[in-house]
């Protein structure tokens, strides 16, 4: 069982992000395994791992929920949750990297800083995380521990220097050199349960006193106090540099970088050690900063159990015998079984009925939950991801989660007509777990839409559907999702007058209509005065706007990257209504769209190839051939590197391709980057006409 903890500082909320295939979920395995969680260690290619628990992930070999687990290693309590590594499943390294407190970033010792890492890394940037890197899987041939270090350092902008390096002996990875201790782990057995603790080699020592200086300069740019130090000669202890390299992950101006290979078994312990001895508390954060309930001025909560609640949902699972679990981080306060809380982005009261701490898909019950927690609520009925929980006399609104826009769709329709309602519900569960799902329905084709980050994504949705909620769907080809916008600043008048005898109905707009940066979405803005539109109508101007932008007039795809703004219009006291105002709202933006010259856009892919030097000029010459802009060509020991973007429209088979191009010996990774403008000769196969 679990030691209870109430001191924050003894708390580490960390998760693992990193390239696919780096070794996420086999770090997070032997960490559970040393730390005595279990007593088994589970390998992703048998599918025995704790943290893939889906069927799916365990038949690909790959994450593809992010999973929250836990251990104890010493004093302290780790709440751990592994994060995909495919960008099909971006959304799940998002919402946890916006609850964790720090991240561990796993490198592969031969892959290097890969395309991915440099997305999650840029994520953590931006949610401010403080980090440690490892660099994993160096007992593989091609592994190189240096040129992995030289790389981050030229491609993730910050300041890095290793705290170990990887031992060899007869070119066999057998131990660990701790710079700060002066001393070598040495893996005598395969499970590495024992490690034994020798001085260095003397061959090794030299390169261990250089890493070593390295590591201590770094820090001294950042420590005027250090400088001295070193300066005038005096020692540093090793007490000394650890307080260093803390105080300087925790302000995310440093990342220490260690070393292992987790599927040998081999620097685990020392990492666990790192994640205590350098990544922030809970209470490190000492307050969290949010909104008031109308967004106009700051509130604050002191992180501590005697404080207000404050919390955030950042994920929801319908679990098939429990119902729906809402998972939570708790910034500050307490929430107990059968307790009310107040949901102030919906502003509605919840009730729990059950707190479950979650190892992957198992749960244990627990009656209470505080500050710094990592929890699941079940009970909630109104709640969905990104929303505030706190208590109703002192309400917090916390900065919402923003999502990535899917870039692909597919049609896709109920074996038997009896089963339409069943897979309408079951959709609707899907989307409330992940934000960059969706689903419409095209009222000009009939049919349900369904629309996600990539083809796999789609794949394992559909997947979902049939294990889980066991609907049946027939799904088409996988189509582009396209956007519109207007290319051009102009004004549109939009009139909706109907007499029946009786009641009429009137309304009348008048909107200035004009391209905005990408990215934006869509604006409204009402800048009526004196009473020329009643203020109860504007509301209903803006929600026909935002209906009307659903569809765009050239392809019925939607409308992006526009603002509207309300400058005039007339009323009729008797005839006028919400409705009549809706509807002439979308009159006037369908007309604005027509006379604004639009454009259809498609999604652009930053696609990284990594093949062979053989293999080079086929794929640079079937790349060319697929309207992509190479960026850069560059090598990593015997491979090329290519980089380039390119039309998603044109790599929905890149995989396929790429095999026959290279006997399968090339690799390559995407990601959506950018909407660009569709060429004119490709708009008519598009458009159908």
């Amino acid at each position: 069982m679990m030691k209870k903890k109430e001191d924050l500082e003894l708390i580490r909320d960390i998760g693992f992000i990193a390239h696919i295939d780096a070794g996420k979920t086999t770090t997070t395995e032997r960490m559970l395994f040393y730390a005595g969680r279990t007593y088994k260690i589970g390998e992703v290619d048998e599918g025995t791992t704790i943290t893939d628990w889906m069927q799916q992930e365990r038949e690909r070999g790959i994450t593809i929920t992010s999973a929250a687990t836990y251990c104890t290693w010493k004093d302290f309590q780790i709440n751990i949750i592994d994060t995909p590594g495919h960008i099909d499943f971006t959304v799940e390294v998002e919402r946890s990297l916006k609850v964790l407190d720090g991240a561990v970033v796993i490198f592969c010792g031969v892959g290097g800083v890969e395309p991915q890492s440099e997305t999650v890394w840029r994520q953590a940037d931006k949610y401010n995380v403080p980090r440690i890197a490892f660099i994993n899987k160096l007992d593989r041939q091609g592994a190189d521990f240096f040129t992995v270090v030289e790389e981050m350092k030229a491609k993730l902008n910050t300041v890095i220097a290793p705290v170990q390096i990887p031992f060899y002996e007869n070119d066999d990875f057998v131990g660990v050199v701790d710079l700060i201790h002066n001393t070598l782990m040495y893996y005598e057995d395969d499970l590495g349960t024992n490690p034994v603790q020798k001085e260095i080699p003397h061959e090794y020592a030299q390169n261990a006193l250089a890493a070593r200086d390295i590591l201590l300069e770094k820090l001294a740019e950042l420590d005027d106090e250090l400088m001295h130090k070193i300066i005038e000669g005096e020692v540093v202890s090793e007490d000394e540099i650890k307080a260093k390299i803390r105080t300087y992950v925790i302000a995310n101006k440093f990342v220490p970088v260690l070393c292992g290979s987790s599927l040998k078994n081999k620097g685990i312990q020392l990492l666990l050690d790192a994640i205590c001895d350098y990544l922030p508390s809970p209470g490190q954060l000492e307050q969290v900063q949010g909104f008031s309930m109308d967004g106009s001025k700051q509130e604050t909560r002191s992180v501590s159990s005697s404080s207000p609640l404050c919390a955030l949902c950042f994920k929801v699972f319908t679990d098939p015998f429990v119902g729906k679990l809402f998972y939570i981080r708790i910034y500050s306060g307490r929430i107990s079984t059968s307790s009310s809380i107040y949901n102030a982005t919906r502003k509605t009261k919840e009730k729990v009925t059950k707190i479950l701490r979650m190892h992957a898909n198992k749960q244990e019950i627990i009656h209470e939950a505080k500050a710094g927690d990592i929890v699941c609520l079940v009970g909630l009925k109104e709640t969905t991801t990104g929303d505030t929980l706190c208590t109703h006399h002192h309400p917090i609104l916390l900065e919402e989660i923003k999502f990535p826009e899917p870039v692909v769709s597919v049609a896709i329709e109920p074996r038997t007509k009896v089963d339409q309602e069943k897979l309408i519900d079951s959709l609707r569960k899907l989307t409330e777990e992940d934000p960059s799902f969706k689903m419409a329905y095209n009222r000009e084709t009939g049919q349900n839409i369904i629309s996600g980050m990539g083809k796999l994504h789609l794949d394992i949705m559909v997947d979902r559907l049939l294990r889980e909620f066991s609907v049946e769907g027939k799904i088409g080809r996988p189509q582009v999702a396209y956007k519109e916008t207007l290319t051009r600043k102009l004004q549109a008048v939009g009139k909706f007058i109907q007499q029946t005898g009786g009641r009429g109905q009137y309304g009348h707009v008048v909107l200035v209509m004009e391209p905005q940066e990408k990215g934006k979405g869509i604006v409204f803005e009402s800048k009526i005065k004196g009473g020329v539109i009643p203020r109860e109508f504007i509301s209903s101007v803006k929600e026909g706007i935002f209906e009307a932008a659903e569809s765009g007039v050239l392809g019925g795809y939607p409308v992006v990257d526009v603002r509207a703004t309300l400058i005039d219009g007339s009323y009729h006291e008797v005839d006028s209504s919400e409705l009549s105002f809706k509807i002439a709202a979308e009159l006037a933006f369908k007309d604005g769209l027509r006379r604004g010259e639009s454009i259809v856009l498609e999604p652009i892919m930053d696609l990284e190839v990594i093949t062979p030097v053989e293999y080079l000029s086929q794929v640079i010459g079937d790349l060319n051939s697929r309207r992509s802009k190479i960026s850069s060509i560059s090598e990593r020991k015997s491979l090329k590197i290519v980089r380039a973007d390119v039309p998603l429209v044109e790599v929905f088979d890149y995989a396929d391709i790429l095999r026959n191009l290279t006997q399968g010996r090339a690799s390559y990774t995407m990601e959506p980057s950018y909407y660009e403008k569709v060429p004119e000769e490709l708009l008519s196969r598009i458009l159908g006409i």
